[in-house]
């Protein structure tokens, strides 16, 4: 897996991840809609830890900076 995501759609995706899981857990959101955002708030987790979206590999999009050799 090569790395495609910058350090910015990282940050983004991780608090839009606890801004989710705020809203799940204080019960602003619940029910199958809840369900739903709390899996998709540890999908930017984990892809923010890893560096790597498979959506932006099938599109084709990179936000990682270009290494200057």
């Amino acid at each position: 897996m090569k790395k495609n995501m910058g350090s910015a759609d990282k940050i983004i995706r991780i608090v839009l991840a606890a801004i989710m899981a705020v809203l799940y857990f204080t019960n602003v959101v619940t029910g199958t809609f809840g369900i739903v955002l709390l899996v998709l708030a540890a999908v930017f987790v984990l892809t923010s830890l890893i560096s790597f979206c498979p959506l932006y590999a099938i599109v084709g999009l990179n936000t990682c900076p270009v290494k200057k050799s």
